[in-house]
Formats: C-alpha cells, structure tokens, sequence
C-alpha cells in the first residue's frame, strides 16, 4: 500500500534535551493549525520521532504552501511511504523517479537503514534498487559523487519512506516557545521584517502602533493592520495595541529643542510600550532599528534612547541594510503594503535636522523640565490604547479589546 505523504525535519530545537517535548508539542500545535484548511490532511508521528503529514488525497502544493510558514520547521519532503518490503521499495522507488519533472541524467540511491532486522544490509540495498531503476529507464546512469537526484529511501520499523526533494522551511523555533515581546510597529518596510525574525526565534510577538490622528489617516492606520494581518498568518493572530500620540509629539513640539524631538519621542515610545508590555507579560520589545540608516538609528542615538527601556530591546535587523532587508521584506509579503503612501507619526514630526550624537545628560535634563506633563501624558496613552485581535482570514476590521 503506498500513501502520499510529506515527511518533515526540525531544527534546532531538537537538541534540547529534557525540553525538547515541549517544543515538540509547540510545533505541533502550529502544524495542525496552518493544515486546518486541509481537511484531509492528517499529521502523524512516528514512536522514534519522525513526524510526517498524509495528505490524503490533498494538493501538496497547498500543503507546501502552509507549512512554509511554521517555525521551526528546517525543511521538508513530498516522499511515498510504503511497507518495509523489498518488492515494496523498488515499486516506490520507479513511481518517485516517473513523478520528477524532468528525467535526469544521472542518479544515486542514498539508504538510511534504521530497522536493523531488515534482510539486506544498506549497502546492498542501495545497489538492489539503484539496479531496479536502471532496469526501467534507459540512458540513466549513477553517479555517485553528483548526482541530478538523490533518491532517498529510509527503511523503518514499520513504515518505509522514498523521496528526492527536499524543500527548505522557515527554521528556528516553534512560535511562543521563547516567551512574548512587544513589537514597535511603524507603517515601513523594516519593523515588519524584524517581527518576521522575532517569530522565527521563538517568540510571539504583539504589535505596538503610534498614531497621531488627525495628522495621520484611516488609511495609514489601515496599512498597519493589514502589515500585522500579513505576520499573523505565521501566527494564527496577533493583538494589535494601537497608542494614541498625538498629545506628547504636539506638545514635544513645544517645549523641546527642535534637533531633540525624535530622541525624545523614542524614550516616551520606549515607556509606553513598556507599560503596555507589563499588562499583557512581555518580556522584551523588538524594533526595526538598522544601525545608521536614518539619524534616530546613529549608534549614540540608539544608546542614549534605549538606556530608557528597562526591559532588553531586540534589534533583528541592526546590521543589515536596506538591500538585505527588502528581498525579505518581498519575500513574506510585508513589502507591498509597506511602500504604500501613507505616512506615520515619526515621519511627520521630523525635524530639519535632528541630532546624530545627543547627549543622555541634556535629554534627561530636558525630560526633567517636562515632568509636569510627560509622565501623565505617557499614563494617559497607554490608558487610552486600542486594542484588536487581528487574523489572517478576516479582511475586515476586527472587534476591539478593551
């Protein structure tokens, strides 16, 4: 009996030692939601490990599709699993070379024997079947060294399993298995980017949004949602806090030297989002911030403005520039939306020419002579923060959490 299958491989996580089954359940929990689509779509789990999707009749190609967005996954393989029986195998190992979309010149036979009680030795069954194929498809030759095709057979204890492709995953670690962090989200191309990474490393993230209505539009707020519905799609969903801002840039504008407003900004940002992450047990924030690329992003600017978090701030992309992070960007679909026109509130306030180098002494001493309004103008922001559940298959605005 031979079934279509796809078998899967994770990554780093596996050599986790006792914590390793609850990394496990993790990724499971995330493939059986992306496979829910797929009604027919089943995932097993071998005794030894090994964990596979029947697919039931269902289009690998769809299956592909979703499982390319779990983390933790390093790769996987359309293969046809069979009994572990000679005439079996070489039955397998002729369909699995008919279904290559273009027929090779050259091949190899790579065995992974794992019942030892099978009759015939790896080496020997690598010849057997290599011998098989050669009968059936004239002109093929091996090649040991470089072959077109790896055709690959693993022999188990109760199951068989042939293939030849192997197709890369997103890697990493199952989403949540790393703890929750609060993600800055502007409406550009690099915060969304930087979440993506966060998620691949464990972590389930919760998108901070600033906003300064009416200086800002519906649409550039739309666009943020629609960035965070394209990440909760490697999620399942994502909440979405977006923070009332308008009042502390308004008056920052006011009351502080000029070439200082996006520093200061940054540290009133860093507070809020801190609050925020303290009612919903975070324990780090993520930023888009690339080192140097525009004048908040100078590495003393980073400095003087991070000394204000508390808790560690997570800088995915702080070594990449903007050609390492579009292909990125293009690649999950954050890059569409984020080149829309529409801007946001740091863009809106930037001054002529802001500071590069500042110093943590006058911006403390500028945040002291603001004490009469800025901390409860933070308190105000976060008390008046939207939040919503944003999810992937909803194209509408979803209900709000209070």
């Amino acid at each position: 009996m031979r079934t279509d299958v796809i078998l899967l491989r994770f990554g780093e996580f596996m050599l986790k030692g006792r914590n390793r089954i609850r990394f496990e359940n993790q990724i499971v929990q995330q493939i059986k939601r992306v496979l829910k689509p797929l009604t027919k779509a089943a995932l097993q789990k071998e005794s030894y490990g090994r964990m596979y999707v029947e697919l039931n009749g269902e289009s690998y190609s769809e299956a592909a599709k979703l499982l390319g967005k779990v983390f933790g996954l390093l790769s996987f393989s359309p293969a046809i699993k069979t009994v572990p029986e000679m005439a079996a195998l070489e039955e397998a190992a002729l369909l699995a070379m008919t279904r290559l979309q273009k027929r090779p010149d050259t091949f190899k036979v790579s065995v992974r024997r794992v019942n030892k009680q099978f009759p015939h030795e790896t080496f020997e069954l690598q010849r057997m079947l290599g011998g098989h194929v050669l009968k059936h498809f004239d002109g093929l030759k091996v090649d040991v060294h470089n072959p077109e095709v790896d055709l690959r057979v693993e022999v188990r204890h109760q199951e068989s399993f042939v293939y030849s492709e192997s197709v890369p995953g997103p890697g990493g670690f199952p989403l949540g298995s790393n703890g929750r962090a609060m993600l800055m989200l502007s409406g550009g191309i690099d915060s969304p980017v930087a979440g993506w990474f966060a998620m691949k490393r464990g972590l389930r993230v919760e998108a901070v949004h600033f906003h300064s209505y009416p200086y800002t539009s519906e649409r550039a707020k739309q666009k943020v949602i629609d960035l965070t519905r394209v990440l909760a799609d490697y999620a399942g969903s994502i909440h979405l806090h977006l923070v009332p801002f308008t009042d502390i840039q308004t008056r920052l504008k006011e009351s502080c030297r000029e070439n200082l407003i996006i520093t200061l900004m940054r540290r009133a940002m860093y507070r809020i989002t801190e609050q925020l992450a303290d009612k919903r047990e975070a324990l780090a924030i993520v930023t888009g911030e690339s080192l140097g690329q525009v004048a908040s992003q100078t590495l003393a600017n980073m400095n003087v403005i991070g000394r204000v978090a508390t808790l560690p701030v997570i800088r995915p992309l702080v070594t990449m520039d903007k050609l390492e992070i579009i292909p990125i960007a293009e690649k999950i679909n954050t890059f569409p939306i984020s080149i829309l026109p529409y801007e946001d509130c740091c863009t809106l306030f930037v001054p002529k020419s802001p500071s590069t180098n500042p110093s943590l002494k006058v911006v403390e001493r500028q945040e002291q002579w603001m004490e009469e309004w800025l901390p409860e103008a933070i308190r105000a922001a976060v008390a008046g923060t939207e939040t919503m559940l944003v999810k992937p298959d909803d194209k509408s605005e979803e209900d709000r959490l209070f």
